[in-house]
């Protein structure tokens, strides 16, 4: 059982974690769900005009974004679901892992083989999903949430339908069939390739770093960036794909964050002029290019990269 002081330690660090992680996930979840078709829409007559979203093509140009139009407050949207899941998180580590020390910041999942590690990692995905969704979802809103009101953010979050029936959210076409393929590839393709290219990590008794070739160091980089290649859609459709809202008809947009009776009491606007991001309507077709599925591929390949170089 941790003491005091480790409590304290774990509760600083997941601080600054957070005060670090929060508007870093925030600009990216903004990036990859921003609506920028490449064409001309049609208006409600059928004439072309052209599209009037913001064009976001970068990072950093987002992040800027961000903060001009909504401050600091937008760049933490998505705080309250990130800290609560993970104080629940931490919390059951420490009180059912049977450790003796803070294990800083670390959690494996156990060694199970292949499948067992496959079945394992898409049950954690199952019991994440819908707090990964709400967090995407209170990112993205144009609205201003309040921080200690649940209710109140459930509704402008979550559609009616979805308030009724919470497990809607599971069958939301394409999700789920994105979230397993992350996985599949993850686990069946690069961590074996990973485990056969590197060294076993250092033992905690052992202080000399394991020698590398090379050559498998290589041939890793070259794995990583197949992996990027294939692993950033995923993660780009998922994105969207969780931001869109599920209705008992098909007749409503199933993406835009305010549909008539389907917003009660849904407050103030954050931004004073206009909205961060634009958000594809169900009736437009996707017709941004190649590239949008390739947005921040690089956050894609550091982290598939270090994942292996830290493991």
């Amino acid at each position: 059982m941790l003491g005091l002081f480790d409590l304290i330690l774990v509760a600083v660090s997941i601080c600054i974690t957070l005060a670090v992680i929060v508007p870093l996930t925030g600009v990216l979840v903004r990036f990859r769900a921003n609506y920028n078709p490449k064409g001309l829409q049609l208006d409600a007559e059928g004439g072309a005009e052209p599209h009037t979203g913001p064009v976001v093509k970068s990072y950093f140009v987002m992040l800027k974004r961000v903060y001009q139009i909504e401050g600091w407050p937008g760049l933490y949207k998505g705080l309250m679901p990130t800290f609560l899941s993970t104080a629940v998180v931490t919390l059951m580590l420490v009180l059912f892992m049977d450790t003796e020390k803070p294990s800083h910041g670390t959690y494996h999942a156990p060694a199970a083989g292949i499948i067992g590690t496959l079945v394992y990692s898409v049950g954690m995905m199952l019991i994440a999903l819908p707090t990964a969704i709400i967090t995407y979802r209170a990112i993205t809103t144009p609205h201003k949430l309040p921080y200690l009101n649940a209710a109140k953010s459930l509704r402008v979050l979550l559609t009616p339908t979805e308030r009724r029936r919470p497990w809607i959210i599971y069958f939301t076409p394409g999700l789920l069939a994105a979230e397993v393929s992350h996985i599949a590839l993850v686990v069946l393709g690069l961590t074996p390739l990973r485990r056969l290219l590197l060294p076993a990590p250092p033992s905690e008794t052992s202080s000399s770093l394991p020698e590398i070739s090379t050559v498998k160091l290589v041939i890793y980089f070259v794995v990583v960036a197949f992996f990027t290649v294939v692993l950033t859609p995923l993660e780009v459709i998922a994105t969207r794909l969780a931001i869109q809202r599920n209705h008992a008809s098909a007749e409503y947009n199933s993406v835009s964050q305010e549909v008539d009776g389907d917003g009660e009491d849904v407050g103030e606007f954050a931004g004073a002029e206009e909205d961060v991001i634009g958000l594809r309507n169900e009736e437009d077709p996707y017709i941004e290019g190649w590239f949008a599925l390739y947005r921040a591929w690089w956050i894609t390949f550091l982290g598939t990269l270090s994942s292996g170089l830290t493991y």
